[in-house]
């Protein structure tokens, strides 16, 4: 029995871990309710008295061994563990993936920079309006089709507050509230109740501008565009501007350029003409002024307003409108770094 508590002794000594696990197992080893120190006290009662002392003595020692080592053990493996979570300072540091602006920020950010080139400057309005700041004001008649439920979403219970179709409503608040000359830029998000398509999405951005003082006139406003289309998609951008008609612009015109997609070929983005229409304007029909306290006898101006996804299909190719609003990260990788 000696040499056998002899031969678990050097086991003890002789066993080395750091891991929690291999450690628990040991102690269960020696030390549970079937193990191998449990089983020497059930031989010992069997064991002659005359050698029970110095047999004894032996089976403390192992036992002393046993829990000695465990607490070594326990020991080792909570300094390996605390080692290993401390940061070493020296190492280079990880690169964090870099972020990127949405195409629709980016695109809207280079139009208000064009602009402001020329000096327009910004201005901002509710998006929730109410009829006279987004139809009355600007001209439109009470049978025109833009104030049916077709077009706009209005706020249940209330018939005159709605959702913003366009933000020209900032337009007749700028008015209102200022005087002439006035040159402003009016970003922002717009809702029309309509299919969701390629083409067109019910919720899109827009950007509108508004230019009024003395003497102004359709030249203006053309070299003003001109002046856009080249600085947005380049001198040899082709462009052409359409007879048109809005309530509160007279005369009225819309601009096409040449579609960047398919270079003038024809594809489902324009609609297989070669050209694809960015933005409407026109001179601002004075019925628009004198609603909004501007004399019509002296001041004239012109407007222009532009969906900016619109600008996103054409500047960066894209085939589907729909892609801008479903944050696919694949897609948007695509534009990291751009401003």
């Amino acid at each position: 029995m000696i040499d056998q508590i002899k031969s678990y002794l050097n086991e003890v000594q002789s066993f080395h871990s750091t891991s929690p696990q291999e450690i628990e197992n040991f102690r269960i080893r020696f030390l549970g309710k079937k193990g191998l120190l449990n089983s020497l006290f059930v031989e010992f009662k069997n064991v002659p008295n005359t050698e029970k002392k110095e047999i004894g003595q032996q089976i403390n020692t192992l036992k002393n061994a046993i829990n000695e080592k465990i607490q070594e053990l326990k020991s080792q493996s909570t300094e390996s563990q605390q080692n290993s979570n401390k940061t070493d300072l020296t190492l280079p540091a990880e690169n964090e993936p870099v972020g990127s602006r949405h195409p629709v920020s980016i695109v809207r950010n280079q139009i208000c920079e064009i602009f402001n080139k020329i000096g327009f400057t910004i201005a901002e309005g509710p998006e929730i309006e109410n009829d006279w700041h987004l139809f009355s004001g600007l001209n439109f008649p009470p049978e025109h089709p833009a104030r049916d439920m077709q077009d706009t979403f209005f706020i249940e219970k209330n018939p005159d507050i709605m959702l913003r179709t366009h933000t020209s409503s900032v337009q007749i608040r700028v008015m209102q509230s200022g005087k002439p000359p006035l040159r402003q830029i009016f970003p922002g998000r717009v809702f029309r109740n309509e299919a969701i398509s390629a083409r067109s999405h019910c919720i899109f951005h827009q950007v509108e501008g508004l230019y009024i003082d003395e003497n102004v006139s359709f030249a203006d406003l053309k070299q003003t565009l001109v002046f856009f289309a080249r600085e947005m998609f380049g001198m040899d951008s082709k462009i052409r501007l359409r007879p048109s008609y809005f309530p509160f612009t007279e005369p009225s015109a819309e601009m096409d350029v040449s579609c960047t997609i398919c270079n003038g070929t024809g594809c489902n983005i324009c609609k297989y003409t070669g050209w694809l229409e960015i933005l409407g304007c026109g001179m601002v029909d004075p019925n628009v002024l004198d609603n909004t306290g501007i004399s019509s006898e002296q001041y004239t101006g012109f407007a222009f307003g532009m969906g900016i996804e619109r600008i996103a299909l054409l500047k960066y190719q894209i085939k589907d409108i729909r892609i801008l609003f479903e944050n696919d990260i694949r897609f948007l990788h695509q534009f990291s770094g751009t401003i």
